[in-house]
């Protein structure tokens, strides 16, 4: 009788990202499905076998009590998805969207997997520490672990998508810098409205080109803006080869999501991250201090974001041997960092328990 793996996830694309990447790395061992929220949908590139379990946010109190019925409804229609397609065994990116389909294996009595890619435990995942098997993180030093499950841990690099393993990051080589701004697709606010002014005072000191991902609303404000101060720019919402702009780029400007950080180590590329203050247990800022502390970014806190970036960028570009100095401590953190490695590891474990 065949067994299928399922993967639960949905939410925000540091949840889906991470089970899409996992997805590839287990589709070639067993037939694999996703389950995920409708808001989670977006982030799903291409067309994986997924089935919607549309969990509702539990951060409202009023709704509280029918959230609950909702979530025993769907723990039932989770129930019978894991019964009907023969899941064996299940993975979770943690976050609220998982409950009632963790809940539902546990009452089936399947092994239960989790992945944490932030650097600090999420709550969801801290909650089903005692029914797992094991729990897939980038460390063992991550925030919040209790100590009883430590033996749980299981280390491995980050999960980035196979494409990116096959590309190489390129230096600029001529006078022009190139800048990239992640603000993801729905765009930053700090990046959009402060962080314009002070790159053409830049401008003015260094050659540069701007490529600016941002909100499609502010495309052409921002576009419009870079060419009257005369600064090359390409802006965007969304882009399917990303990559593609990722390797050209000499320093990136940017959140401190897991997945977006993880690419850009594994290709090397200096950032500057400005951590998103309101993040659940602030956990960017512990992403971006895990690459601080190996001497491969640099962090600036977004309440001192609008008064120090400009002299912040004006002393990384005078110092260009701290930026060479950065990709190449990147380049000794991922020495082993490979694909079939990640691979490897995640199939043995799962072998194993």
């Amino acid at each position: 009788m065949n067994k299928n793996y399922l993967i639960s996830t949905g939410g925000s694309g540091g949840h889906v990202i991470p089970a899409t990447i996992l997805y590839e790395h287990l589709i070639k061992e067993r037939n694999v499905i996703i389950s995920c929220d409708k808001r989670g949908l977006k982030y799903l590139e291409k067309n994986y076998e997924y089935k919607i379990i549309d969990t509702p946010k539990l951060n409202n109190i009023l709704f509280l009590p029918i959230n609950l019925i909702i979530i025993f409804v769907l723990t039932i229609k989770s129930f019978f998805l894991l019964k009907t397609e023969k899941i064996e065994k299940l993975f979770s990116t943690g976050g609220y969207m998982s409950l009632p389909v963790i809940f539902a294996a546990r009452l089936l009595k399947l092994k239960i997997y989790l992945i944490e890619p932030n650097q600090v435990l999420g709550r969801a995942n801290k909650f089903f520490l005692s029914s797992c098997q094991k729990i897939f993180c980038y460390t063992d030093k991550i925030k919040n672990f209790p100590l009883e499950y430590k033996n749980k841990i299981e280390i491995i690099h980050p999960l980035v998508r196979e494409k990116i393993y096959k590309l190489n990051s390129k230096y600029s080589k001529e006078d022009k810098l190139n800048i990239l701004v992640v603000g993801g697709s729905q765009g930053a606010n700090i990046f959009d409205n402060s962080l314009k002014e002070k790159i053409v005072k830049v401008s003015k000191k260094f050659s540069i080109k701007i490529t600016h991902q941002t909100n499609k609303k502010n495309i052409s404000i921002l576009k419009d803006f870079y060419q009257k101060n005369n600064i090359e720019n390409s802006i965007f919402s969304f882009d399917p080869n990303f990559e593609k702009i990722l390797i050209n780029t000499d320093l990136c400007i940017t959140r401190a999501g897991a997945s977006t950080l993880a690419e850009l180590s594994v290709l090397n590329i200096p950032f500057v991250s400005v951590p998103l203050p309101s993040s659940k247990d602030n956990h960017q800022f512990e992403n971006a201090n895990f690459y601080k502390n190996k001497d491969c970014c640099w962090i600036l806190e977004q309440q001192f974001f609008e008064e120090k970036i400009e002299e912040f960028l004006i002393d990384i570009f005078n110092n260009k041997t701290d930026i060479l100095n950065k990709k190449e401590n990147l380049k000794k953190l991922n020495y082993q960092n490979t694909w079939i490695s990640v691979n490897q590891k995640i199939i043995n474990v799962i072998n194993e328990n």
